[in-house]
């Protein structure tokens, strides 16, 4: 099971630290992707940390305000989001990867958090 956690309204420039908490599982053994979805849109990955901390920004913006870390004695992942923007704005979900790395060509995303919504919004 993943639990995700952190959301919520914050202003234009604010940030947020969004928790993914697994359980029944060694979370270390994975690695775990965060997506988000915007009101109207597709899923979409944002970013993602494999076993051996190893990290991939999927969009654009994400480089340099988005940063994901593990604490595998929490069995946790994190996503720190500075300088929010409006278009942030949506549910962010956690998967766990049915391997230990984040390449798209090998395995799927097998498990998923129920999200946590993020607002930006002065």
């Amino acid at each position: 099971q993943l639990v995700e956690s952190g959301g919520g309204l914050v202003q234009p420039g604010g940030s947020l630290r969004l928790s993914c908490a697994g359980s029944g599982f060694i979370l270390a053994s994975y690695a775990i992707g965060w997506f988000r979805q915007a009101p109207g849109k597709e899923r979409e990955g944002v970013s993602c940390i494999d076993t051996k901390g190893g990290r991939r920004y999927l969009v654009d913006s994400a480089e340099g305000r988005f940063s994901i870390s593990r604490d595998n004695a929490e069995n946790t992942v994190y996503l720190l989001i500075y300088s929010l923007k409006p278009e942030d704005t949506g549910v962010y979900y956690c998967a766990r990867r049915s391997t230990d790395v984040c390449d798209d060509d090998v395995g799927v995303n097998d498990y998923w958090g129920q999200g946590t919504q993020v607002t930006v919004s002065s």
